[in-house]
């Protein structure tokens, strides 16, 4: 089972969400450490394929989103959590993009640290 590593305040978004998104969406991120794909996970767009995953759950009337990545071969990064706040359209807001191509390039370089040790070289 791959490790799991919270970038920025993906962590703190995440314990914000009513228990019963948390639950479903943290069993969706146990899947994806197991290294399967839960059926409420799809491929982000924008990110060239399956690289970036967007987990989708909805409760009590709200939209509730975590994006994950699992390009790593032993970690996963949960990159962001928010609540969806458009009623119109599926596509994910360009801020919310943006947030998280920065967290993808966080999530690689702290990948590098994990694996690079303490050689000296950094």
């Amino acid at each position: 089972m791959k490790p799991l590593s919270w970038i920025g305040s993906s962590y703190d978004d995440f314990t914000a969400f009513p228990a019963p998104a948390q639950h479903e969406m943290g069993f969706a991120l146990y899947v994806a450490q197991c290294g399967d794909r839960h059926p409420s996970a799809k491929p982000l767009k924008g990110f060239g394929g399956a690289g970036v995953m967007e987990i989708v759950e909805s409760f009590d009337g709200n939209a509730y989103r975590a994006v994950y990545t699992a390009k790593f071969a032993e970690r996963l990064f949960v990159l962001h959590a928010f609540q969806k706040k458009s009623r119109m359209g599926i596509s994910t807001a360009p801020q919310e993009i943006a947030l998280v191509k920065q967290r993808l390039r966080l999530a690689a370089d702290a990948y590098r640290h994990l694996h690079e040790g303490d050689n000296g070289n950094g």
